[in-house]
């Protein structure tokens, strides 16, 4: 329990230091405001934000759909992420847990079809993965 209490002391303090050095670097860009004409365009997603992540998820390459041992899934169509329960919210991690990672993506896309939406917990989760992972493809490629 003292181990526990010692971690999160640490980390609280590396999170307020993280949070400090970064309000003194934003304050020190003196006053230099980024071109707006260098920004991408509002259709154009460069994959490095979450709503790109979350877009590029839902776009079908087929409407057809894909089991991934997940039938049981089904029962949830149309149900309202916030309306799942906790026991509910732990069936959709162990599966999302489970999958291959070239799985995850075709599995997100799969539900969307499917009319089954994600448990918030769980979508922030998913999309974290494969931003992760694409992430890790994009270093790969550079060197």
């Amino acid at each position: 329990m003292i181990a526990a209490l010692i971690l999160l002391a640490a980390l609280t303090a590396t999170g307020v230091l993280l949070y400090l050095f970064d309000r003194r670097s934003d304050a020190g860009n003196n006053g230099y405001e980024p071109d707006s004409s260098a920004a991408p365009k509002k259709d154009a997603c460069c994959g490095m934000h979450i709503t790109c992540e979350k877009d590029s998820l839902l776009s079908s390459v087929s409407s057809e759909i894909e089991y991934y041992d997940d039938e049981e899934l089904d029962t949830y169509a149309g149900k309202a992420p916030e309306d799942y329960s906790p026991g509910e919210i732990e069936e959709f991690r162990e599966i999302l847990l489970t999958l291959l990672p070239h799985d995850i993506a075709g599995w997100a896309r799969s539900l969307h079809l499917r009319g089954i939406s994600l448990p918030a917990q769980v979508r922030d989760e998913l999309i974290l993965i494969v931003s992760e992972a694409r992430a890790g493809l994009n270093t790969k490629t550079d060197a």
